[in-house]
């Protein structure tokens, strides 16, 4: 039985929907909203923070509902994405103030490339890696 045209989701239509994933998900860690990050990372996500320390997501969203991760201003760019079936790459630059650990990291640029996968039919992120632009 072949699925009505209706049901299909194009690539544009479901690189927009990555792309509005990603931004809910910044809104989620900007405003400390942990339930709703929850339910935006996979269960084995991992962070690689911009000075190569490796966060799970249990350490990450512990550190964000505990404040030792604050962030101030997270406001991304145009979010490139690139579709394989279940699977997806973002990269885009943002500018972002954080507070970590009590120390205050100046508004700054930097790349962030995450990979997303379907998982019953959402888009949790999987990896996320953020570099620092000098």
């Amino acid at each position: 039985m072949s699925t009505p045209a209706t049901d299909v989701t194009s690539p544009a239509s479901e690189a927009n929907l990555l792309r509005e994933t990603e931004r809910a998900r910044l809104r989620a860690l900007v405003s400390a909203d942990v339930v709703r990050a929850e339910q935006l990372h996979a269960p084995d996500f991992q962070l690689i923070t911009p000075i190569g320390a490796v966060l799970s997501k249990d350490e990450y969203l512990g550190a964000i509902a505990s404040r030792q991760i604050r962030y101030l201003t997270w406001e991304p760019a145009d979010i490139a994405v690139r579709l394989y079936g279940g699977a997806a790459v973002i990269r885009y630059r943002a500018q972002l103030e954080v507070v970590f650990t009590g120390h205050q990291v100046p508004l700054c640029e930097y790349w962030h490339t995450d990979t997303y996968e379907q998982h019953d039919g959402r888009w949790l992120v999987v990896w996320s890696q953020a570099t620092a632009i000098r």
